[in-house]
């Protein structure tokens, strides 16, 4: 990130980079009669050139290129530790870029736990493929075999003891050869940086409380600005006086209104605060969109139209069992909507220069390419003239505010050409705009037989909203587009592809299995949110598994235990269990059991939750949560424990707390008062075990947690007080009812 008062010309000049390519071999003098793609990570199949993820500085150190943005997950560091074991350099001499349009690959969303498994491992072959053209070049310089010489801190060295440096290699030019299969990957029993624990060094930035979100950035001239948000969905603005507004605000500079899209902009940031207040007071707005809050929401989405998909089927549900024969069992959940809750509300800088027709955006979206191809179409622009820089912002783990504020500040920054606008979105704004995590309502049943103690029918029912409605190239996702003179209204799709039914499917082995999903479109606005329908479906399936336990009269851990197959998802289970065994549970306590493998093909999760319940006022403390997790071969073990630690965290506070209240006039949960989210006496000791597993690919991990932790935590109030919570949050007054 540029430093925070850097003239825009510095910081044009400081990312910008000259790069010449150059083949000495061909590559199929490198790699012979290999496939050039196959089997390749996905992002470098997209960007198969070794430029694209890695340059070579004069200095002996390495840059990396890396399409991923920085939302907590600690991809900076590690796309820098697979990069410098594969260079043979210290880590510190690893340098990285992250998103950046025209700057970086374009991976289009840091979203579903990929960042390892496509950035850092299309990384790492770039950097091999890197040490091994090098090697080739240096051959005929050292007059050696390349066999014969080692890669090390910037420098060639041969057997005998002669050298080369990259640089004088190079000399200045870079490397653009396509990686290739087979890669030659450095032998993991020589690692020196991957497996091991590398601090991340953006976390001395916010402990110092250094400039370093996108929220700090600061640019001579810059103006400020706010958006005036009607007072509900669909709202249009019928009368809006300009002139008496900047008559009572000093420092408003121009009000920009385009249909109902009103925006403010002043010199100093609480002029353009004071005057989102006084708009709010003085315009008028028609009723809008009435919000159907006299049904409950569970039994609304039930009975909405939309579209079904059958999921998974499979054995055969036509046969009647014999009366009395097969335990039978039917139960119904609901989790409700979800903010992202991100503490620092969503903020962009926008800088359109008119004389070249560009557009520039600091931003912290998860997506800069997509959000350039959106931004495009919005203000009728070539994306060539449009260039976003991700920053890194408060994190939200999902599709909130980022791209929508990133519109304002580009619409106003066009009335202000030449001058950096800087706008900040308030509370009021982030919780009563984002959009949502999605509600969602299960209906699953099953039947035992009671002799094996197997399950033999299993149907799993859900309704959802669609858990993705991020830009990608469509302007009329992006907020602001929907209330310009000229709207444009989303379209209704029917797309399951937005993750409503991920992880529906248990990973259990079950003969007779059917799950069905139905797409509707509730009441609220809705994107994605960590886990995307996973969270919803996992506490569902992973309750009832605790169910169907404790009506078979089986131990929680080995009724898990006999319907699985897989050996990692086993021992997953076995280390949490190993984790707890020496705990004693005092009246009113309870410890609960949850697993799942997230997307049933990344990483292994089983979590304990111990709970107390507190009789008189239906209280619940959450002292302790346990959670195993293999994630395959880990890069930065603190790392993979830090995001496991997060997800249990937030998930908690999702679980006991959180959901989004609305009335017919709108959003009722619009401050942190309405919506608490975790305070810090309330967050629990968190103690994760990781089992790696060097020799197994890498697998996404940053979602694992969170729909076990759920489970767990209901499965835990049960054991701790008898009453089984179905409906998300578990709130005390469920319990005293």
């Amino acid at each position: 990130m540029p430093a925070p008062h850097s003239s825009r010309r510095n910081f044009i000049k400081t990312t910008g980079c000259l790069t010449i390519g150059f083949v000495l071999l061909s590559s199929s003098e490198l790699w012979a009669d290999a496939p050039a793609k196959q089997d390749l990570p996905g992002s470098l199949q997209d960007n198969p050139r070794i430029n694209a993820w890695l340059e070579l500085l004069p200095n002996g150190r390495a840059r990396v290129l890396t399409g991923k943005i920085e939302i907590g997950q600690g991809i900076r560091t590690a796309v820098a530790q697979v990069a410098a074991e594969e260079l043979n350099m210290a880590v510190e001499d690893v340098e990285v870029v992250l998103a950046e349009t025209g700057r970086t690959p374009d991976e289009r969303y840091t979203a579903g736990s990929a960042s390892i498994e496509q950035s850092a491992m299309a990384v790492r072959y770039a950097a091999a493929a890197a040490r091994q053209k090098l090697l080739a070049l240096a051959a005929p310089v050292l007059r050696m075999k390349p066999g014969q010489l080692r890669l090390e801190q910037g420098i060639i060295k041969a057997t005998d003891g002669r050298q080369v440096s990259v640089a004088q290699l190079l000399e200045g030019r870079q490397l653009t050869d396509e990686v290739r299969q087979p890669a030659p990957l450095k032998p993991k029993r020589d690692y020196q940086h991957v497996g091991r624990s590398v601090p991340r060094q953006d976390i001395e930035h916010m402990v110092r409380a250094d400039a370093y979100y996108v929220q700090d950035l600061r640019f001579p001239g810059m103006v400020h600005a706010r958006v005036l948000r009607p007072p509900t969905y669909e709202a249009t603005l019928l009368q809006f006086d300009t002139k008496a507004l900047q008559q009572a605000i000093p420092g408003v500079l121009k009000t920009v209104i385009d249909g109902s899209f009103v925006g403010i902009l002043a010199e100093q940031e609480y002029q353009a605060l004071r005057a989102q207040d006084y708009g709010r007071l003085h315009a008028q707005w028609s009723v809008g969109r009435v919000l159907p809050a006299d049904t409950p929401l569970p039994e609304l989405l039930r009975g909405l139209p939309g579209t079904t998909k059958e999921v998974a089927s499979k054995g055969d549900f036509t046969k009647a069992p014999a009366t009395g024969s097969l335990l039978t069992h039917q139960s119904s959940y609901f989790k409700p909507y979800l903010m992202h809750g991100s503490i620092g509300p969503s903020c962009a800088v926008a800088l359109f220069e008119p004389s070249a027709q560009m557009l520039h955006v600091w931003t912290h979206s998860q997506g800069v390419y997509p959000l350039r191809e959106s931004l495009a179409k919005l203000l009728g622009l070539s994306s060539d003239n449009v260039h976003v820089k991700g920053v890194p912002g408060s994190g939200c783990y999902g599709h909130n505010g980022a791209d929508d504020v990133a519109a304002d500040a580009a619409l106003l920054a066009r009335a202000v050409p030449g001058r950096h606008v800087r706008l900040q979105w308030s509370r009021d704004d982030e919780h009563a705009w984002e959009p949502y995590g999605s509600a969602m309502f299960f209906d699953l049943q099953a039947r035992v037989n009671p002799k094996t103690g197997r399950i033999t029918h299993w149907q799993h029912e859900l309704w959802s909203d669609t858990h993705s409605t991020r830009p990608a190239g469509s302007p009329e996702k992006l907020l602001a587009a929907q209330y310009l003179a000229q709207p444009q209204r989303p379209k209704v799709e029917d797309d399951f592809s937005g993750g409503i039914y991920r992880n529906s499917e248990p990973y259990y082995q079950i003969p007779a299995l059917r799950v069905q999903a139905h797409a509707v479109q509730g009441p609220l606005r809705v994107s994605a949110l960590r886990g995307l329908g996973a969270f919803g479906n996992i506490f569902a399936l992973e309750s009832f598994m605790e169910e169907l336990a404790v009506q078979s009269r089986q131990d929680p851990y080995e009724f898990r235990l006999r319907h699985l197959t897989d050996e990692r998802a086993k021992a997953v289970i076995r280390k949490v269990r190993e984790l707890v065994k020496d705990q004693k549970l005092a009246e009113n306590e309870g410890l609960g059991l949850a697993f799942a493998r997230y997307k049933n093909t990344a990483a292994y999760c089983a979590v304990v939750a111990k709970v107390s319940v507190d009789p008189a006022s239906g209280f619940v403390r959450v002292p302790r949560i346990w959670a195993a997790i293999d994630a395959g071969e880990v890069i930065n073990p603190d790392g993979l424990k830090n995001q496991t630690e997060g997800g249990l965290t937030q998930a908690a506070s999702w679980t006991l707390n959180e959901e989004v209240l609305f009335n017919a006039q709108g959003i009722t949960t619009r401050q942190w008062e309405q919506y608490p989210i975790f305070r810090f006496d309330e967050v629990p000791l968190v103690e994760v075990a990781v089992l790696d597993r060097p020799t197994e690919p890498p697998l996404g991990a940053g979602e694992a947690a969170q729909g076990p932790t759920a489970a767990a935590l209901a499965n835990a109030v049960f054991h701790a007080c008898g009453k089984r919570i179905r409906h998300l949050p578990i709130r005390p007054e469920k319990l005293l009812g």
